[in-house]
C-alpha cells in the first residue's frame, strides 16, 4: 500500500466507523428509520436541500446551509491548522482556544475603535488579531524554553487566563459596548462596516472572505512545510530535537517561531468569527473551536491540507447538525460523531506505539548472525 494512502486510510475508516456507531445509536433509541432519516436531514442541513431546489424551491436553500457549513469549517480550519503547526515542532498546543480569545478582541477593538477604508482596515484587524494570537502562544514558548514549563501545562493555565481576562472582565466591564442613548450591549462595540469581511454570496448567505482565506492558509502552510528551508528544519526539530541541533538547526528559534505561527493562525480564528458573523466580540465566543482544533488536526493526520479536509467534513455535520432537531435528535450530535472519530484515531496511535515499544524490547534470537559490516575506504 502506498506511504500516503496508509497515512489517510485510518482516518477515513476512524470517521467511518464513528458514523455506523452513531447510526446505530440513534437506531437503537429512536428507530432505524428515524436514524437514516436523521443523517439526510444532517447532509441536507449541510450542503443544502438539492431535491427542494430542482423541485422549484428558492436558492436559499443551497446558499444559506453552505453558507454556515463554509464558516464553520474555517474556523475548524484555522483552530486546526494551529495544532497541527504545534505538532510539527513536537509541541502539543492546547491553547488555542485562549489563543483565539485574544485575536477575537484585538480584531473586535482595530475594527470599532480605528478609521480606515476597507482595502486597509480588514488587514489591519486580521494582523492585529494574529499578533495578539501569536503573543499569546509566545508565552507558552518562552515557559517552554527558559523555564522547561511543559507546554501542555502553560497553554492550559493560559486557556483559562483568557476566558478570565476577556470574558469575565474586559468585555463586561472596561471595553463593553455602549449602544445609542447610553444603554450598554452584549460585548464590546460593533465593528465599522469597513472592517467587516466581504460576504462572497451577498445577503443570501454568511459566507464570506474568511472561508477563502482559511483555505489559503491551509495551502500557505503547507508549501512552507514541503518546500522552505524552515519549513523543513521546523519539520526537523519535531522529529528529533537532539539530532536537529547537532545539525546547527537552530531548534530554539523554530520552536518559538512554530509556537508564534500557531498562534497567530488562532487569532485569525477569532478574528474571522468576529469580523465575518458575530461583528463584536460577544459576551462569549460560544463553541470552542480551540478546543475543536486538536480533533482536526489528529483526523487530519497533523497535516495542513488533511486538517482542511476534515475541517470541511465536521463543518458540514455541524452547520446540519440542526436539523437533527427536528426529527427528536439533539443538534450537537455531530461533536459525538466527532469525538468518536478522535477517538478512534487516537487508539490507533497507543496500539501503534505499544506495539514499537514491544518490538524494540524483543531480544534478537541468540542464534541470528551478527549484522554484516560494510568494509571501509
Amino acid at each position: 500500500m502506498p506511504e500516503r494512502l496508509s497515512g489517510i486510510l485510518p482516518s477515513v475508516l476512524s470517521v467511518l466507523l464513528a458514523l455506523a456507531v452513531c447510526w446505530g445509536l440513534i437506531a437503537l433509541t429512536l428507530a432505524p428509520d428515524t436514524a437514516a432519516n436523521a443523517y439526510l436531514q444532517m447532509l441536507w442541513g449541510g450542503i443544502g436541500n438539492w431535491p427542494s431546489y430542482l423541485e422549484g424551491a428558492a436558492a436559499t436553500v443551497l446558499t444559506r446551509p453552505l453558507g454556515e457549513s463554509g464558516m464553520k469549517a474555517a474556523l475548524l480550519t484555522l483552530t486546526g491548522l494551529s495544532v497541527a503547526v504545534a505538532f510539527k515542532v513536537g509541541l502539543f498546543n492546547i491553547g488555542a482556544q485562549g489563543q483565539m480569545i485574544l485575536g477575537a478582541l484585538a480584531a473586535a477593538l482595530v475594527g470599532a475603535h480605528l478609521s480606515l477604508p476597507a482595502v486597509l482596515h480588514v488587514p489591519a484587524a486580521l494582523l492585529a488579531a494574529a499578533l495578539a494570537g501569536a503573543a499569546w502562544a509566545g508565552l507558552a514558548a518562552l515557559l517552554k524554553l527558559y523555564r522547561g514549563v511543559h507546554e501542555v501545562i502553560s497553554t492550559i493555565m493560559l486557556n483559562w487566563v483568557a476566558v478570565s481576562l476577556v470574558d469575565n472582565w474586559l468585555v463586561i466591564g472596561p471595553l463593553r459596548g455602549v449602544a445609542e442613548g447610553g444603554q450598554s450591549i452584549t460585548g464590546t462595540a460593533e465593528i465599522q462596516a469597513t472592517a467587516a469581511l466581504p460576504r462572497l454570496l451577498g445577503d443570501v448567505s454568511r459566507l464570506n472572505l474568511g472561508f477563502l482565506l482559511a483555505l489559503f492558509l491551509a495551502v500557505a502552510v503547507w508549501v512552507w512545510l514541503q518546500r522552505t528551508r524552515s519549513g523543513f528544519e521546523t519539520r526537523a526539530v519535531g522529529l528529533g530535537a537532539e539530532a536537529a541541533r547537532t545539525a546547527g538547526i537552530p531548534v530554539a528559534r523554530r520552536t518559538g517561531l512554530a509556537m508564534a505561527l500557531a498562534g497567530a493562525l488562532a487569532g485569525l480564528a477569532g478574528a474571522v468569527l468576529v469580523l465575518g458573523t458575530e461583528r463584536r466580540y460577544p459576551g462569549t465566543l460560544g463553541a470552542p473551536y480551540g478546543f475543536d482544533g486538536i480533533a482536526i488536526a489528529l483526523i487530519g493526520n497533523n497535516h495542513p491540507l488533511g486538517a482542511a479536509v476534515a475541517a470541511l467534513f465536521f463543518g458540514v455535520l455541524r452547520a446540519g447538525g440542526t436539523r437533527m432537531q427536528l426529527l427528536g435528535v439533539h443538534q450537537t450530535f455531530p461533536e459525538l460523531i466527532q469525538g468518536l472519530a478522535l477517538l478512534f484515531v487516537a487508539g490507533r496511535m497507543v496500539w501503534l506505539a505499544l506495539l514499537r515499544r514491544r518490538t524494540a524490547a524483543t531480544p534478537a534470537p541468540a542464534n541470528a548472525a551478527p549484522p554484516t559490516e560494510a568494509p571501509r575506504a
